[in-house]
């Protein structure tokens, strides 16, 4: 299946579609089937049940078809590997061979008909799955993994091949892994780690290897997923899966290409509720990346604004390198919650400390004063000429005596301090071993976070390897940049999840009466003109200008006198998107003779330039605010979603906006004007008073009611500019541009 799965609605028939998580419609529906309470009023669902991957991850009986001991032979080695995998999970292999009495000196059945019993896991090695595939699924056979290429990462044709391959398995209930996926699922995992592990998800199985490696520095891994295609099983049914596994700390995912915007954000919102981390590389940042995936996976990578903001919106964190995954995975799997957010950096050289103060506090991290009383009791034992407020910079750690471990307890001690990381840029005992001792044995006796920075390039000493490897309370990077990037990511992870509250228990099930106006002013295929686009606004409550529609000079002149002056006019026609680029507004027109020679001017360059008019606005003159744009847009992944943004004639500009998809709470509308660079000038500049952020909120918010109502019959709305007035005064949509669908 390509792309987004919920489709296109029409008005009438939107709540009668049952759709669960993604899945088609149809008789046999993956999990629990959706009924009306389980659909906000887009259509689109609220819920998906957890898929039961147990017998998938330890299954009792595998067969494998195509199965094969002849060396040289590709099918071999997999078969190897999975006769090990078998034995160490304790499952009753059965290889499939039609010609073979037996592999690897297990008997072999000649077809899947003469399987000796129904069997958990079947993995096909086939080239032509498809029948084989069929079969299975008759069978009940409750898993099955495809590791033939040749699918819709190679176009049209390949695509038409997977659909049919994800229908054999929609119509039993079997699921299935893949295609075009690999042996990664059936690694050997280390039995002898301990303590919360990293679940990993993958749609290319080596770029997993750099996470997966990470039990040779101690670090448990539980399951790897390789998703591959995701004709059924995808990224999301392993994350609702892990995020409910008790041992699972924190979810590693190397992500190409999403199978269905809604079912990745209700499995990032299962996690969210759970407290577990999705930490995540989302490819396709740019346009050749994007490519790239698109012909790897045969999937849409969507857009990238969209994804980046939806994860941050359900607090999934997106990093960019496989060492960052890795690196922020790992530290936020073994950390426990933060007891402060006050970072100190602690340091045997000035420029050591001063230099990762730079780089810690541009990315946002705290970096308290310490406290007077706290400076005191430190320069106890550290010179009085040191600074110790943060950096402190101990002028290289004591390793004759006790002073050290008494420094890092004093600042651990510190009520506003909830991490210390030490910068070791290179080895130089003993100072460097004694110094990773202390901090070893400090983290051992506190609930804070211990991050030790180890610049050796070369990694084979002594004090890395076996003490700072050897301890489970330190956390230890190689590099400063995936240090702050993890320490980040951490007090980001816990801030958001203290105060989560799920959107999807808030959205809308039902229409709101503005519903039956809006859908009476929808023309199904055109634009609207400015006048019908503003009374879609008004019919959702949005305030617009006092206006009236006319056609003749005298007519204007008239509605000037009611609406009052002065006025603004503008030619309002259902083709019209740039009217001040064709000079059809004119603004701040103070008599009747002004407005009779305007309503002339207007309606002759409409024809010199071949624009169609339903008339000529007459407006109330707003007065001067912050412009701002809030329009809705539609995403193949996503559907519906919601933009706010510095507005005006320079929005193309300015490229100033933030987004967020539905449904989301009023939290999250005030932090989409947090994310914007020109913030400040809703808060007042220059001496002009600060706007009314209620009501630019309350927009963002009614807006997003009439995306979600209208859902796809709306293919875009732009209010532009939205003028935001002075604290308590309101904010007006000047104008409005709607296009039906």
């Amino acid at each position: 299946m390509l792309g987004s799965t919920h489709g296109t609605l029409t008005t009438d028939s939107r709540r009668a579609r049952v759709i669960a998580c993604g899945e088609q419609p149809g008789p046999a529906v993956h999990g629990r089937p959706a009924d009306v309470d389980d659909l906000d009023v887009s259509g689109r669902p609220l819920y998906c049940d957890v898929p039961d991957l147990d017998r998938f991850f330890h299954p009792e009986s595998v067969a494998v078809i195509g199965a094969s001991d002849t060396e040289g032979r590709p099918n071999t080695g997999i078969t190897r590997q999975l006769v090990t995998w078998a034995e160490r999970v304790g499952a009753r292999l059965h290889p499939v061979h039609p010609t073979r009495p037996s592999v690897f000196g297990i008997s072999c059945c000649p077809s899947v008909a003469d399987l000796p019993e129904q069997v958990d896991l079947a993995v096909v090695l086939l080239a032509d799955p498809l029948p084989v595939v069929e079969q299975l699924a008759e069978g009940k056979v409750k898993f099955v993994v495809v590791f033939a290429s040749g699918f819709a990462e190679t176009g049209a044709e390949g695509a038409s091949a997977q659909e049919r391959l994800a229908a054999a398995v929609a119509r039993s209930g079997t699921r299935l892994l893949g295609p075009n996926t690999n042996l990664n699922a059936f690694e050997r995992f280390r039995d002898d780690l301990e303590g919360p592990a990293i679940a990993l998800i993958t749609q290319s199985g080596h770029q997993g290897r750099p996470v997966f490696s990470l039990q040779e520095l101690g670090i448990r891994l539980s399951h790897w997923a390789p998703t591959g295609n995701e004709a059924d099983l995808e990224t999301a049914d392993f994350i609702s899966y892990f995020a409910e596994r008790d041992e699972v700390g924190a979810i590693a995912c190397y992500v190409e290409g999403l199978k269905d915007g809604r079912s990745f954000l209700l499995a990032a919102d299962r996690a969210a509720r759970r407290g577990v981390p999705v930490v995540a590389v989302k490819v396709g940042r740019t346009e050749t990346g994007a490519r790239t995936a698109a012909s790897h996976t045969g999937k849409l990578t969507g857009a990238d604004t969209v994804v980046d903001a939806a994860m941050r919106q359900f607090g999934v964190i997106r990093v960019d390198g496989l060492d960052e995954l890795q690196d922020t995975a790992a530290l936020l799997a073994r950390s426990r919650p933060p007891r402060a957010e006050g970072v100190v950096v602690y340091s045997i050289s000035g420029g050591t400390g001063a230099h990762f103060a730079d780089l810690a506090t541009e990315a946002g991290l705290g970096l308290p004063v310490l406290s007077a009383s706290k400076q005191a009791e430190l320069h106890q034992w550290i010179p009085e000429y040191l600074s110790v407020a943060n950096p402190v910079d101990n002028g290289g750690h004591p390793v004759g005596d006790h002073r050290g471990r008494k420094i890092i307890d004093a600042i651990l001690d510190d009520p506003a301090v909830g991490v210390l990381i030490c910068p070791i840029t290179g080895p130089f005992p003993p100072l460097s071993d004694r110094l990773v001792q202390d901090l070893v044995d400090a983290a051992e006796r506190t609930d804070k976070l211990v991050c030790v920075v180890w610049g050796s390039p070369v990694g084979t000493e002594p004090a890395y390897r076996e003490v700072l490897l050897g301890s489970s309370r330190v956390a230890t990077f190689r590099t400063v940049a995936n240090c702050i990037t993890a320490v980040r990511a951490y007090l980001d992870h816990h801030r958001f999840g203290s105060g989560y509250r799920s959107p999807f228990d808030e959205a809308p099930r039902t229409t709101s009466p503005s519903f039956r106006k809006a859908q009476a002013l929808m023309q199904p295929g055109r634009q609207l003109s400015e006048h019908a686009a503003k009374q879609l606004l008004r019919a959702y409550g949005i305030r617009v200008p006092r206006e009236q529609l006319v056609t003749s000079a005298a007519a204007a002149v008239r509605a000037a006198g009611l609406v009052g002056y002065p006025v603004v006019m503008k030619a309002s026609g259902a083709r019209i998107a740039h009217k001040t680029e064709l000079g059809l507004v004119r603004i701040e027109l103070t008599s009747a003779s002004q407005v009779r020679d305007t309503y002339r001017e207007l309606t002759d360059i409409a024809r010199y330039e071949g624009v169609a008019l339903d008339g000529v606005l007459v407006c109330q003159m707003v007065e001067r605010g912050v412009e701002m744009v809030v329009g809705v847009t539609h995403d193949e992944l996503f559907g519906p979603t919601v933009t706010v943004g510095l507005g005006g004639v320079l929005v193309e500009v300015l490229h100033d906006v933030a987004v967020r998809v539905p449904p989301f709470g009023e939290e999250q509308a005030r932090d989409m004007l947090g994310d914007l660079r020109g913030r400040a000038l809703l808060d007042g500049v220059r001496g002009r008073p600060a706007a009314d952020l209620d009501a630019l909120v309350e927009v963002v918010l009614r807006v997003q009611r009439m995306a979600l109502e209208l859902g796809d019959d709306l293919a875009e709305l732009d209010i532009n500019p939205l003028m935001v007035l002075p604290r308590g005064q309101g904010a007006v949509a000047l104008d409005a541009l709607a296009v039906c669908r």
